[in-house]
């Protein structure tokens, strides 16, 4: 496995972004208005519940700590912390540097970044295994994972690259108008996604993919809770595309609770 300071960092982050999960999520309202940069209530909780799911992705990995089951959960955390970083310091110019909790915001993805760096420096170094063990999972659910990574990838690369106003970007399916900053965060957010889901495309083994989907079932619940507290700024008669913003989550969300049941979770 990856060495203890690399696994005491993953700690840090994991408080990191919980404390500052915790004030955006339950405080939307109040921090939406002195946030990084322009954002409203729902995306300032809906960026909260990326980082409280990411505090229980990196809490629940450094817990377990075995390579063979951990890998893409934190492949994930270092693509997330690497890419948003890269938004930041692209829009640069329109950061709001003066209450705390941007200052907040800006030290979990440092910390988040020297989480990454040492842990690729590490794994060069050290070069951790992929053990086969336990079961493998078949070919009939290969199809799920591809069309995970073909919808999210696309999301993905469809936010990084579509112009201000294009559809999709006007509340048609986020229910309110995002700016560039906002839209190539959540982009950068879902590419993170797919590319650490990417890797059972020839990882087969069963527990592995079942630590990832416990490690990243925190973001599917706490996103999904947010978009409910704002349901009112859905109007699916008029934007229907409003409808795959839950039903992506809620098809995700669901029948994995019904697979930890029959499965377990990766380890006992």
């Amino acid at each position: 496995m990856l060495t203890v300071t690399s696994r005491w960092l993953t700690y840090f982050t994991a408080i990191l972004y919980a404390i500052l999960g915790a004030f955006l999520f339950f405080l939307p309202e109040q921090l939406a208005p002195v946030f990084a940069w322009k954002v409203t209530a729902f995306m300032t909780m809906t960026i909260g519940a990326w980082c409280l799911g990411n505090a229980w992705l990196a809490w629940i990995s450094a817990r377990r700590w075995e390579w063979r089951l951990v890998y893409s959960a934190l492949i994930y955390l270092w693509l997330f912390g690497i890419f948003e970083t890269g938004v930041v310091i692209a829009f640069r110019a329109k950061l709001q540097l003066v209450h705390p909790i941007a200052w907040l915001y800006l030290a979990a993805l440092t910390v988040n970044v020297l989480t990454a760096l040492l842990g690729f420096f590490d794994w060069l170094r050290l070069r951790p295994a992929r053990e086969k063990f336990g079961l493998q999972f078949g070919n009939a659910q290969l199809p799920y994972i591809v069309a995970f990574i073909i919808f999210v990838g696309f999301l993905a690369l469809y936010g990084l690259f579509a112009p201000v106003g294009a559809p999709g970007t006007n509340g048609g399916i986020f229910p309110e108008v995002m700016s560039p900053f906002t839209l190539r965060s959540f982009a950068v957010f879902y590419l993170a996604l797919a590319i650490a889901v990417g890797v059972f495309l020839w990882d087969r083994n069963l527990d592995a993919i079942l630590h990832h989907s416990l490690a990243s079932y925190g973001l599917v619940v706490i996103i999904t809770l947010a978009a409910f507290a704002y349901l009112r700024l859905f109007d699916f008669a008029a934007r229907p595309g409003g409808l795959l913003y839950f039903g992506a989550y809620l098809a995700v969300g669901i029948p994995l609770f019904f697979v930890f049941r029959k499965h377990g979770t990766g380890k006992s």
